[in-house]
């Protein structure tokens, strides 16, 4: 990663929150704040606007929702990583904002400290999810129709290798970098392993991922 800061959009509709999460991005050197906005479609103008690394988004607000700003932004192509952080660890609400294509699912409830940690994992271009998020994402994989077991899916070889880098965490982006082909390339890979593993978004893979290592 380059030693330049990361980028930084913060999106929610309660300003003493917003400030607050400013504040706390504030202090972090690997972070610079580009803007801030109270409302989805103010902040989807900024995103587009501003390009950021990563975007903190609300997902309860009023006029444009959390859910829908970050749909609008993955169908602008937006090449930010969009980072939920909410009060709400309901399972149709981590399941709808991660198959939407978010990086990251964080609770407001979380010590300041581990919501620092999770933007700088997200920054190296990794999964942030929080430790209750990923256990209600586990849970509901378990609850719905089975995946299939990787060794019964014919994953390529080099599907199999792009699997094992998203249970580590890994964006798209990043797993470009690592096997030298374009982040194109990769979204194919990662399409044709979800097709066959039965699963519906990359974050679920990763969490399934991690529960089966070492069955195959």
């Amino acid at each position: 990663m380059s030693e330049d800061p990361q980028t930084i959009l913060v999106i929610d509709d309660h300003p003493l929150m917003r400030k607050g999460i400013v504040q706390l991005v504030t202090m972090e050197a690997s972070l610079r704040l580009v803007g801030e906005a109270g409302d989805g479609q103010r902040g989807l103008d900024l995103a587009l606007q501003l390009q950021p690394d990563l975007i903190l988004l609300d997902l309860n607000m009023r006029g444009l929702s959390g859910l829908q700003t970050l749909k609008a932004m993955k169908a602008a192509d937006l090449d930010s990583r969009v980072i939920i952080l909410t009060v709400s660890d309901s399972e149709e609400d981590v399941i709808a904002a991660l198959r939407a294509g978010a990086d990251g699912y964080l609770l407001k409830d979380m010590e300041p400290e581990d919501v620092l940690h999770s933007l700088k994992t997200a920054a190296l271009g990794q999964i942030a999810l929080g430790e209750r998020v990923a256990s209600i994402m586990a849970d509901a994989l378990r609850h719905e129709s089975q995946p299939r077991p990787a060794d019964s899916a014919r994953l390529t070889e080099r599907e199999q290798e792009i699997l094992g880098l998203i249970a580590r965490g890994c964006s798209n982006k990043l797993i470009a970098r690592q096997l030298k082909i374009t982040e194109g390339t990769v979204k194919v890979h990662v399409k044709h392993l979800l097709r066959k593993l039965h699963l519906d978004s990359r974050v679920e893979a990763a969490v399934w991922a991690v529960r089966h290592a070492g069955e195959s």
